[in-house]
């Protein structure tokens, strides 16, 4: 009978960073299991410091403050301009988006008051900029942000309470071109990320209906997520042109690029640093 790693030593291996086939490693007896753990808790123990210490000696700025500026600095090429907007959001914005109290994604907002919430994205904040702005710009134009958004989510491998988010929208374009953009913008995105292997696929969200998600990993997972309009939503806010907006989770990004087993080693943290846990 072929044994597997305990779940203790499973647990660990996770927060060391294992690949997946050293977390899938079989053996023939306890002994032989013990002794490859200790072998294998050791070297990527090693490898944390040695990424610590290029952290230190190169980087200096974690992964994801070096993938936000990279992101920031090619969307800007690209005719983008980046806006930055509250992170306390207004309840009423959100019932514009169609998440009453009686809405599912209610129960996962962050509350402050009666009132008032931590953003759980960044959609309400950019329909109020757009709606400005499209009385200001010409069309077209291209707007991005990017920062932190806050859901209680279930705390697994690809969910966190505090999340970093991209959304970038194109106003103005032509009904027809709308899916072909699409495809360029989310090339654009994946080249930075590092990511060569990724594709589009359809899916529905509770919020827009119909939408395109971006997948990527091994396994897969989504990392992205886009809809469309002319929508139902932008009645709301008096938007009638047509547009293509994308939604990334930078942290899903870089768990993509950096073949990590859970999203808490690159996101936010007082356990983790530039995805290396500090208790090694």
């Amino acid at each position: 009978m072929k044994l597997t790693w305990t779940d203790v030593q499973t647990r660990r291996l996770k927060e060391l960073n294992a690949d997946e086939l050293q977390q899938c490693s079989t053996f023939v007896s306890p002994e032989e299991r013990d002794k490859a753990f200790q072998k294998l808790n050791q070297l990527l123990v090693e490898k944390g410091k040695d990424h610590l210490k290029a952290l230190r000696d190169k980087y200096q700025r974690p992964g994801l403050c070096r993938l936000e500026s990279k992101l920031t600095e090619k969307l800007t090429e690209n005719g983008f301009v980046q806006v930055i907007t509250p992170i306390v959001l207004a309840k009423g914005l959100l019932i514009k988006m169609g998440i009453h109290m009686d809405h599912p994604l209610s129960s996962q907002v962050f509350w402050i008051g009666n009132n008032k919430c931590l953003r759980p994205m960044l959609a309400p904040n950019l329909y109020f900029v757009l709606k400005d702005l499209l009385r200001l710009w010409e069309l077209p134009f291209r707007i991005f942000e990017i920062g932190p958004c806050f859901r209680k989510e279930s705390q697994g491998a690809l969910h966190l309470n505090e999340f970093t988010m991209l959304n970038l929208v194109e106003m103005g374009l032509r009904e027809e071109e709308r899916y072909e953009r699409l495809e360029q913008l989310t090339a654009i995105v994946m080249k930075v990320c590092g990511l060569n292997e990724y594709r589009l696929t359809p899916a529905l969200s509770e919020i827009y209906g119909s939408t395109t998600d971006m997948m990527a990993g091994q396994p897969e997972f989504e990392v992205g997520s886009s809809a469309m309009g002319p929508h139902p939503l932008d009645d709301a806010w008096g938007i009638h042109a047509p547009w293509v907006g994308i939604g990334f989770g930078l942290e899903r990004l870089l768990m993509a690029k950096e073949k990590r087993s859970h999203l808490k080693s690159v996101g936010r943290s007082l356990t983790y640093l530039d995805g290396v846990r500090l208790n090694i």
